[in-house]
Parts: C-alpha cells; sequence; structure tokens
C-alpha cells in the first residue's frame, strides 16, 4: 500500500500572449473594435470583458490539466457538464499487477494528521482493503468485479479540459470554503499554477488557503 499527496499538472502548452491576443481578436468582433488593437491593447480589453461579465469570449480558448487525486474529488470533478475527461479506469487497471507496484496506492486524507487516532484507523482500513482486494484477484476475479471494494481513498488520474469560462467557474466554486477540504486542495493548486501563467484570466479569483 502506497500513500501519496495529491497534484496538480497543466498539460496545454500555454503561451499566455498568443491566448490574450487571441482572446482580444475574437472579442472585438462584437464591438466591431478590431481597429483599436494594438501591441499592448489585449490585457486591458480582457479585463473589461471580465469586469462587464462578457465571459462568453473566454470559451474560445482552452487548458487541459491533469489531476492526481482521489476518486471521490474526482466524482465531484466530472459534475462539471462544459469539460471533456480522461480518467484511469479500475475496470481494465488491475492494481495486482507489477506495473502498478502490485499495490493499490491512495491519496493522504489532508484533514487528518498521521498520529491522529482517525488517521490510523483510516489506514488499518485502507490495509484490509488493499490485502481483500488481492485476495479476490488471486481467487481469479476480474478487475472489474474487484473494483467494487475500492475506496474514495483509492488514487485516480484523470485529465480535464475546459474552456478559460468554466475553469473561472470550476475555480471558484472548488476553492471556496464551502468545497469539500479535498476538492479545495487540488483545486488551489491548480489556481496558484494558472494565476502564475494566465494572471490576465485568473489574477481575480481569490482562494482562502
Amino acid at each position: 500500500m502506497r500513500i501519496i499527496e495529491p497534484n496538480v499538472e497543466i498539460l496545454s502548452d500555454i503561451n499566455s500572449d498568443i491566448i490574450s491576443k487571441n482572446l482580444e481578436l475574437y472579442g472585438r468582433v462584437c464591438y466591431k473594435s478590431e481597429d483599436k488593437i494594438t501591441k499592448d491593447s489585449a490585457n486591458k480589453f480582457i479585463q473589461m470583458l471580465i469586469k462587464n461579465g462578457h465571459e462568453s469570449v473566454l470559451e474560445h480558448e482552452k487548458v487541459t490539466v491533469k489531476f492526481i487525486c482521489d476518486r471521490g474529488v474526482s466524482h465531484e470533478i466530472v459534475r462539471h457538464r462544459i469539460a471533456s475527461y480522461s480518467q484511469e479506469s479500475t475496470r481494465y487497471c488491475n492494481y495486482n499487477k507489477e506495473k502498478f507496484g502490485n499495490e493499490l496506492t491512495l491519496i493522504r486524507p489532508c484533514f487528518w494528521d498521521e498520529e491522529q487516532e482517525q488517521y490510523k484507523i483510516w489506514k488499518d482500513t485502507m490495509q484490509k482493503i488493499e490485502d481483500s482486494y488481492n485476495s479476490l484477484i488471486l481467487l481469479g476475479t476480474s478487475p472489474e468485479e474487484a473494483r467494487s471494494i475500492l475506496p474514495n481513498s483509492l488514487k485516480t488520474e484523470i485529465v480535464v479540459t475546459m474552456n478559460m469560462r468554466e475553469m473561472r467557474h470550476f475555480l471558484k466554486l472548488r476553492t471556496s470554503l464551502r468545497a469539500h477540504p479535498q476538492m479545495r486542495e487540488v483545486a488551489c493548486k491548480l489556481l496558484r499554477i494558472l494565476k502564475e501563467k494566465l494572471p490576465i484570466i485568473f489574477v481575480d479569483i481569490e482562494s482562502v488557503e
């Protein structure tokens, strides 16, 4: 049994200047103000769009992200309708195989310290599940049948593509204090990265960590 931290990785090749200039070009069609495009006008124009709530223009650009999180968090991610998803399959992945280290990989719960009794109970339960999963596989059970006992804490990898408007919506919802702690954990990681790579689009979104 292996316990890891969640992680987020941007898979898109992001060029902030190109994205900004593209969005300005697309958006100025609405106002027929293409003649006002200058070398430095894109960021100011995008700020105006966001301030005025004209975020439909942002849908013309997208970003692709890989989340490494637990299955419970992935169930929340896929509730966002306007996106494309590719996820690690528990039907076809046999975690008893050598390519997976012959073990389950689990995401550490961020809300318990390792010294707490709750964490010890969780870890003990995960070990029992791994033992039972391996026993089922050794008895000839298929992975798609054995997965019925796999926990929400199981590590999964899910590739998510969202347009920039939907990504803003996702981050506003999922970095909120009302979000599940483990959902906030990965959403806040993603927001920090996007603020660095695409500040003009995400700088106004605040998270409380």
